[in-house]
């Protein structure tokens, strides 16, 4: 259920909020579990979703965060298999409806509100409310707003693009897709294009940028 999502105003319905339980251990901010909220009719819709789904079992829905840009996130719904859990996720829980929320993510997603209406036959009617900012990191600000701006645009006529991961310390994370994936002339592109550019706009970016494909996740 895959959804390109967008900050929107409040919707009509009643917001049930949860707050989880880290499925394994948790670190920082992320003790308390993130606080997810959902409209009546998004738990029902959901609840339907998963009774429908056939074999193999589905035991709850995950929440992610698939990309972001300066503006905002794209947020995706999933169904979770019995017995494929993630483990580093918070499992929130509404009104018998799991909800497993990215771990990796969840500083990100604490607050977010989740709106479901009917849009029209096979229209994704999910929208989500998400009040966070893209990055927290002035660096990883930096770095979103060249991808923004100058990078993406100039690798979006071959079919690429670029996504930045995270920031840690002074070392870039960084993932290729589309026409940059498994293409010949990456490590170029990654070398002489995209390093470049970011030491030259951001230089406390020491060391990197790292990158992963995105279809293999495998180092280039």
């Amino acid at each position: 259920m895959p959804h390109a999502g967008a900050r929107v105003a409040p919707r009509s319905g009643t917001l049930v909020r949860a707050r989880g339980l880290k499925m394994t251990h948790a670190s920082d901010i992320e003790e308390r579990g993130p606080e997810v909220s959902m409209t009546e009719p998004a738990i029902d819709r959901l609840k339907n979703l998963i009774d429908n789904a056939g074999d193999p079992p589905v035991s709850g829905i995950r929440l992610q965060i698939t990309k972001r840009n300066a503006h905002g996130f794209e947020h995706l719904l999933s169904m979770v298999d019995e017995g494929r859990e993630p483990e580093e996720d918070y499992e929130l829980d509404f009104d018998g409806l799991s909800v497993f929320v990215e771990g990796a993510n969840a500083e990100y997603l604490d607050g977010i509100a989740v709106h479901w209406e009917y849009k029209g036959e096979g229209v994704n009617g999910f929208e989500f409310d998400n009040p966070n900012p893209s990055w927290r990191d002035p660096l990883a600000m930096q770095i979103q707003h060249l991808f923004d701006t100058s990078i993406n645009p100039g690798i979006a006529a071959h079919g690429g693009f670029v996504d930045l991961l995270g920031v840690e310390g002074k070392v870039a994370y960084i993932q290729l897709g589309g026409g940059c994936q498994g293409c010949g002339l990456a490590d170029v592109t990654l070398k002489q294009g995209i390093e470049v550019a970011i030491k030259e706009a951001v230089p406390e970016i020491e060391s990197g940028p790292y990158a992963t494909y995105h279809a293999s996740g495998a180092n280039p």
